[in-house]
């Protein structure tokens, strides 16, 4: 893996991805003033424009769920993608080559050989998406999918298509479209023997897409009874773009319903996940040839975003009620203290899946499973359970020892209290006897991950892509002050106007003289950055971003794309003099104010010889006070 883009790409990156074009393929803008554009937030619920984006400083607020932030921040929300994704995204659309920290130059094997990965797999994509319908030998293939309610629609909405038989129809298109042959193998798509040869052949197939829509490989399923190869399913092998463990089926088309209803739902197929949207369960995604793993926990925690301070968010397994589920269910049960989410299970009474189910109970019948699920907690109690004769006191002696770790693991106290009632009534042994095996369990004894902080993050591959830690110790600024409203606009014609504020009233102002802590910490990275000068105003902005704490940020943002409360003049890019004038005067008076009165206090409790000194520091501070409220005259 190479190391940290360099930082002059990234601000290359930046300053070559216009915000508002990049904004405008997601939300519709309309113009809120000479210098501002406003539309719908993307990220919440909204009937009313608070969505509002500065094209000249590459900034966007929204002012109803207070998200903001710059070109790359908006495609990492919207998208949900890392950083070191979302640059390679734009510069890849930018045409960009980047550069890494470890000296590796233009990571041909990242941008530009993806690029051509991800085109080949488009271009088989539509091969054999019109093969599926036109290929005499696709009528099988055809005709598996109608079997199953699956119709032409719906094959185009999830992309499939049919391989078909021949040994290397798909080799001969792509190179008849340029690709070269170490391309397509490395791709994954053709094999390499005596001579190139189709590596799905016969079969039925489904593109498989990462979460940004882009496709990077291929499952495909057995139709014919003559296929030579007997596994029902074949895979994409691992390639540069493709990675069985981190890949979910389907995640690009349940991204938006997963983050919005912090909800997902694992399936077993890839007919499941397709029963399941068309049954109006769109969170549903599938693993692609391995089993769910602490990868794909992780691309899932960015999507259900952890959050102490709300309902956990919710996971729901869909597993066959054969020994194979059930076994399947225990390993998703150990990976659960591996995120801040509550895990369910649904498992049909006739253990079917949920395509099968969609066939014999319809689309209602599906949506109930999901809503029905049972606690993983309970599922795998019972599961544990089933290995012991309850009947008999050696087997619920057992068996209360069997459970007791996945009770341990429990982290919230109030919850473990009633799970060991329930459980010590589903084993038939005492409340008491149930906990006294808990405690010997202790939290460390259960399963893999029991005794961590479920709101740990597994650990980052890329430094680049930790969140920087905040301080929850700073408190919002109270916009009904009006001293502190003062200040914020103070601030806002700062950072939206730096030129207009006037240098020589500015150079008096101590960051003291603020009141609210986060605008202190704003005006710090203000005169941290010092005045733009040559610099673009985004590059201006971005700079002073980088002076101030994280936890400041979205003020930064939101100050930045803020409406002035005066005319602005366009040409100039400067508001009223007086405004900003005005605004200095305000802030520095109410600080002097205060000075004064720390002044006075002093001279009241000073003695004799160091009374004369406080007088006249006092009658300097009312000196300058006159002198500041008369400079607006």
């Amino acid at each position: 893996m190479a190391g940290l883009i360099k930082a002059e790409d990234v601000a290359l990156v930046k300053e070559r991805s216009l915000l508002e074009e990049v904004i405008r393929e997601h939300v519709t803008l309309k113009p809120a003033g000479p210098r501002s554009l406003k539309g719908l937030c993307p990220f919440h619920d909204e009937k009313t424009p608070s969505f509002t984006v500065s094209p000249d400083n590459g900034t966007y607020h929204c002012f109803g769920c207070d998200k903001g932030g710059d070109v790359i921040s908006f495609v990492m929300e919207v998208e949900h993608l890392t950083f070191s994704e979302t640059v390679e995204r734009l510069a890849g659309r930018a045409g960009i080559e980047l550069h890494y920290e470890d000296g590796a130059g233009p990571r041909e094997e990242g941008a530009g050989r993806r690029s051509r990965l991800v085109e080949a797999h488009r271009v088989a994509s539509e091969f054999y998406a019109e093969a599926l319908i036109s290929a005499s030998d696709a009528r099988v293939a055809r005709d598996f999918l109608r079997a199953r309610q699956f119709d032409r629609s719906v094959a185009e909405h999830f992309g499939l298509g049919f391989a078909p038989r021949g040994g290397e129809v798909l080799a001969q298109h792509l190179r008849d479209k340029g690709f070269r042959d170490d391309e397509v193998v490395l791709a994954g798509l053709v094999g390499r023997g005596r001579g190139l040869y189709d590596r799905f052949r016969g079969r039925l197939v489904w593109p498989i897409h990462d979460i940004t829509g882009d496709p990077i490989g291929f499952g495909a399923r057995r139709i014919f009874d003559d296929d030579r190869i007997e596994a029902k399913y074949l895979n994409t092998a691992e390639t540069p773009i493709y990675k069985k463990t981190q890949v979910l089926y389907g995640l690009d088309l349940a991204k938006k319903a997963i983050a919005r209803d912090r909800k997902a739902v694992i399936v077993e197929g890839y007919t499941d996940v397709m029963a399941a949207h068309l049954a109006g369960v769109e969170q549903a995604v599938a693993t692609c040839g391995t089993s769910f793993g602490s990868d794909h926990v992780r691309t899932l925690r960015r999507l259900l975003r952890d959050a102490p301070d709300q309902q956990p968010a919710k996971v729901v397994y869909t597993f066959d009620g054969d020994a194979a589920g059930q076994k399947a269910a225990m390993r998703a049960f150990e990976l659960d203290g591996q995120w801040d989410a509550r895990s369910f299970v649904a498992v049909a009474a006739e253990g079917q899946d949920p395509c099968e189910l969609r066939l014999s109970g319809g689309d209602a019948a599906v949506r109930a499973l999901v809503d029905d699920a049972t606690p993983m907690f309970e599922f795998a109690v019972r599961t544990t359970l089933r290995r012991f004769d309850l009947d008999s006191p050696e087997g619920r002696v057992l068996g209360a020892r069997a459970i007791a770790p996945i009770l341990a693991a429990v982290r919230d106290q109030a919850m473990r209290a009633e799970y060991m009632r329930t459980a010590a009534g589903w084993v038939g042994v005492s409340e008491e006897h149930l906990r006294a095996e808990i405690a010997r369990a202790g939290n460390s004894a259960g399963r893999p991950g029991a005794g961590q902080d479920k709101r740990r993050a597994p650990a980052a591959e890329d430094p680049q892509d930790d969140a920087p830690p905040t301080d929850p110790g700073m408190p919002a600024p109270n916009e009904r002050d009006p001293i502190v409203r003062a200040e914020s606009q103070l601030l806002e014609c700062l950072l939206q106007f730096p030129a207009s504020v006037p240098a020589r009233e500015l150079a008096a102002v101590r960051g003291s003289d603020f009141t609210a802590p986060a605008h202190r910490s704003l005006f710090a990275a203000v005169m941290a950055a010092g005045p733009p000068g040559e610099r673009t105003p985004a590059v201006w902005l971005d700079d002073v971003r980088l002076h101030a704490p994280e936890v400041v940020h979205q003020l930064l943002f939101r100050y930045a794309v803020a409406t002035l409360p005066t005319r602005l003049d366009p040409s100039t890019g400067a508001p009223q003099q007086r405004y900003a004038r005005s605004l200095l005067v305000r802030v520095r008076e109410v600080a002097l104010q205060g000075d004064i009165n720390t002044a006075m206090s002093e001279l009241r409790r000073a003695d004799p010889a160091s009374s004369r000194e406080v007088a006249q520091r006092l009658t300097q501070l009312q000196k300058d006070l006159t002198l500041l409220r008369a400079s607006l005259d």
